[in-house]
């Protein structure tokens, strides 16, 4: 049995400072002892007391662990920063940046821009995988993510999905729904050899003869959902968790920031039988140069 994510008693012992958190990053990223890049030489690297940066033994060169991480360039303590990214993997259906100005005290811009860094992180330790392979099942599906406003007009965006069955989650905001929108990230993530469901939808007709994938349809339209092991169950089960994490926490999104809350709802999905592993993920994935 998967052990259960850590709770808030387990994230306080582990980090209850913000020598702590700083301590964790520089041994996540550089380890005990590394060469010096002014010196050359094999180095243990010390604090440095009042900014966040140790020095080299032997010559004193200083190096920032925040560097290239989503911690860079804020003056908000790495606590804070450890603290939501503690929260975001122990909610299921995401945290708002209105819950972590009030818990935090920090005013909401802060709050908004570290929820959003947060999601892009997550983005980046998840990746982006090809699904299926030779005798894999993967189901592909779109859906409208948000409504009409007063007026009545359409802003309704499209996001499209690929999900192999008791694996990984791969999602794009596509903006419209085409065939050739769609088809393309079939390519690219799924494998060949991989046996495809889908609803009726026409843009998916041809896709066995243009992509050389088996290919099976269920007929929404006449009310059909599961025919033998043919059925989309699984991709808008994630689309249900998805719409309610929307609906629920946050309320509205932009269309500009859509993909960075799919990369937050892949992450916790690709890790669901791993609990335990979600924030040690994010705690142990930093990059070693800046990707943000």
């Amino acid at each position: 049995m998967a052990r259960k994510s850590p709770n808030i008693r387990e994230f306080q012992k582990r980090f209850p400072t913000e020598d702590s958190c700083l301590e964790h990053l520089m041994r996540t990223r550089f380890g005990e002892r590394f060469a010096c890049p002014k010196c050359a030489k094999y180095a243990r690297y010390y604090r440095v007391k009042s900014r966040r940066s140790y020095e080299c033994e032997h010559c004193g060169y200083q190096v920032y662990p925040t560097a290239g991480t989503p911690f860079e360039s804020t003056r908000t303590p790495l606590r804070d920063w450890f603290y939501v990214m503690f929260l975001f993997c122990a909610s299921r259906n995401g945290v708002a940046a209105k819950e972590v100005q009030r818990q935090l005290g920090v005013t909401y811009k802060t709050a908004w821009r570290m929820c959003n860094l947060i999601r892009k992180y997550m983005g980046y330790v998840d990746g982006d995988y090809p699904v299926g392979g030779p005798g894999k099942t993967v189901e592909a599906d779109e859906t409208f993510i948000g409504g009409r406003d007063s007026r009545g007009s359409e802003d309704k965006t499209v996001v499209f999905g690929i999900v192999e069955r008791d694996g990984d989650v791969v999602t794009r905001h596509i903006g419209k729904r085409a065939q050739e929108d769609v088809f393309s990230h079939i390519r690219a993530f799924v494998k060949e050899g991989s046996k495809i469901y889908t609803d009726d939808w026409n843009g998916y007709r041809n896709l066995t003869a243009r992509i050389g994938l088996e290919h099976e349809q269920v007929n929404h339209s006449a009310k059909e959902y599961v025919r033998g092991d043919a059925h989309t169950n699984t991709i808008e089960a994630f689309w249900a968790n998805f719409k309610r994490g929307i609906k629920g926490t946050y309320v509205w999104v932009s269309e500009k920031h859509l993909q960075t809350y799919l990369r937050e709802f892949e992450y916790r999905h690709n890790l669901r039988k791993h609990p335990s592993l979600m924030f040690d993920c994010l705690l142990a994935a930093f990059p070693k140069a800046p990707v943000w």
